[in-house]
């Protein structure tokens, strides 16, 4: 019998070892890669330094500086505006050596780099231009500097730890620092990562960067709340019945209509107000400005005893629900709040525009909600309206649709998601190609194809080998295509272009000849040419069109600029780089 039972004995080990064995492997499976499971670490650690950092940062501005200037006398706090532009701009002019006061657009332009880069002295001068500016009563947002701060960070763990995260991390770090800044200033992890997914795009969402920026926003958040320097503070304090039917959704459409055109409206009048900030003397414009801006919150103090128009505009969300104000009055302050912005950035402010955009959308669903309530449509439902026109209007301004409908979900608990998406879905038709990034792209590209979308000067050669017109044939093939390995080159008289040379041409001339032919007997004076208007895609149509290998940049005024080539329109060891 104990003969016969070891071998059922020794299967039975067998079976459950092989089950054993098979869980262990499973469970193996679900390990991250080690390269992985090191940038989630590192994620995480990103999170909680950002989220300790926008922490005090938020405190320092809002708290001591804003809350220092709202308690001041009106002429002094009326002027406040003044003193921080003046100390913003001589910041980046001094400190940091003219750089631009952009901020979170300056995250979506080294997201789109093939190297992400942000310069590390850049940091400080931006950060005292942002503190200033809504510190003194800017009217922007703290969002530009935090989104700079954590994607800066990113950035700089990424460097550092080079060879313990891999090479190709960069990029993922830097937007999980974005969203830990978002998600961090806000109080709103989920809002935090769809913005800094959605940004760099308006029509669609990095990638690569989901889990990290997971991470890294929700322990952003937790250090942010854990430590007691700062109010939790809701941008949406509106209480309302959470059930919605037909009318609140048709309502959610006409909103979404109207926001569209106001985002569209609102985001051409940022990017004029960037470029006067760019073209005009910067004492002109901070004189201008601060002037404008003191006597907006003047305005503002006598018409409704605060001056709603200095700082991010929190305080107008309390204003508004204060008591019921006149459509008119509502109206007034929605014009008042977004010349404020306007002259802010005109007058070289630094800040973000997402706290901007949102108090615009509370205000214009507010008078919105006043007119459906007109016409009978969701008169139990007033407090929906302020918040449906947040997520429309702020949908429509950033290009952010998702982040907007998130933010509202997490400040509402989610009674308004569904009309939120309705509204923010119809404002993104109407908004069109508008955004306040500078930066943003349509959509993701391969890397021939994002080249083919990119300027043609990304690959104009301005000084390229060229030949005289008394040049023969001889000269041509010796000295360039045979001495420089050159098929085709321009034929330049001074700075006047006259054709192109090829040596299929000059082939079909009899050798003998070639001693007393000029190149320009063989070139073709027909090749097409191309504008520095051009996107590189029409350069290669046109390069394909003639069967050439080359084509010249022509100015308006007939001043030859440069060739494009095929060899410098895709390059070898760029697509080898992207591919290892």
């Amino acid at each position: 019998m104990i003969c016969g039972d070891e071998p059922q004995n020794a299967g039975e080990s067998a079976a459950v070892w092989n089950a054993v064995s098979r869980v262990l492997t499973f469970l193996r499976s679900l390990a991250p890669e080690q390269n992985l499971s090191r940038l989630l670490v590192a994620s995480v650690a990103l999170g909680l330094l950002v989220g300790v950092f926008v922490s005090v940062l938020e405190w320092f501005t809002l708290q001591l500086l804003l809350g220092t200037v709202t308690e001041l006398p009106l002429w002094a706090a009326a002027f406040a505006p003044l003193v921080g532009l003046g100390i913003a701009t001589l910041t980046l002019r001094t400190i940091g050596g003219g750089i631009t006061p952009s901020t979170s657009d300056e995250y979506i332009r080294a997201y789109h780099q093939q190297a992400p880069y942000l310069r590390g002295r850049d940091l400080m001068p931006r950060l005292i231009s942002g503190m200033a500016t809504i510190g003194l009563g800017g009217a922007v947002g703290l969002e530009g500097p935090a989104i700079y701060s954590g994607s800066m960070g990113g950035l700089r763990i990424a460097r550092g730890f080079r060879n313990w995260l891999g090479a190709d991390n960069a990029r993922v770090l830097l937007t999980a620092g974005a969203a830990a800044g978002v998600a961090s200033l806000f109080q709103a992890p989920a809002t935090g990562v769809v913005f800094a997914l959605e940004a760099p795009y308006r029509d669609d969402l990095a990638h690569r960067a989901l889990l990290p920026s997971l991470l890294a926003s929700a322990a952003g958040y937790l250090s942010f709340v854990s430590i007691p320097l700062v109010e939790a503070r809701s941008v949406l304090p509106f209480a309302f019945d959470s059930g919605i039917g037909s009318a609140q959704l048709v309502g959610a459409v006409l909103l979404g209509l109207g926001a569209g055109f106001g985002g569209r409206a609102y985001s051409w009048c940022v990017r004029k107000a960037k470029a006067l900030a760019a073209d005009y003397s910067a004492v002109n414009a901070v004189i201008a400005g601060g002037v404008i801006l003191a006597g907006l919150a003047v305005l503002s103090d006598q018409a409704f005893g605060s001056p709603l128009t200095l700082g991010p505009g929190l305080n107008v969300v309390e204003w508004l629900l204060e008591e019921d104000h006149a459509v008119s009055a509502v109206i007034f302050v929605f014009i008042i709040r977004a010349v404020s912005t306007f002259v802010t950035v005109g007058a070289g402010g630094t800040g973000g525009f997402f706290i901007p955009l949102a108090i615009q959308g509370v205000l214009f669903g507010s008078v919105v909600g006043t007119g459906l309530e007109w016409v009978g449509i969701g008169s139990a439902n007033q407090s929906l309206w302020p918040v449906l026109g947040l997520a429309a209007f702020l949908g429509a301004g950033y290009r952010t649709p998702l982040a907007a409908v998130v933010f509202v979900a997490e400040s509402t608990g989610g009674g308004a998601v569904v009309p939120a998406l309705v509204a923010a879905a119809v404002s993104q038709v109407v908004a069109g190609p508008s955004s306040v990034s500078t930066g943003q792209l349509i959509e993701r590209t391969g890397l021939v194809e994002g080249k083919a979308n990119s300027p043609v000067a990304n690959v104009l050669k301005p000084i390229p080998l060229s030949v005289p017109p008394d040049t023969t044939v001889y000269e041509f093939i010796h000295n360039l295509a045979i001495g420089q390995q050159v098929k085709t080159a321009p034929v330049l008289d001074g700075n006047t272009y006259l054709g192109l040379c090829t040596v299929s041409a000059c082939s079909g001339i009899d050798r003998d000849l070639w001693g007393e032919t000029l190149v320009t007997d063989v070139m073709d004076a027909d090749a097409p040419v191309g504008s520095p208007t051009w996107y590189v895609r029409d350069a290669m149509v046109a390069m394909q069109s003639g069967n050439y290998d080359m084509l010249a940049i022509i100015a308006d005024d007939e001043v030859f600029l440069g060739v494009v080539s095929a060899e410098d329109i895709v390059r070898l060891e760029e697509i080898i780089e992207v591919t290892r």
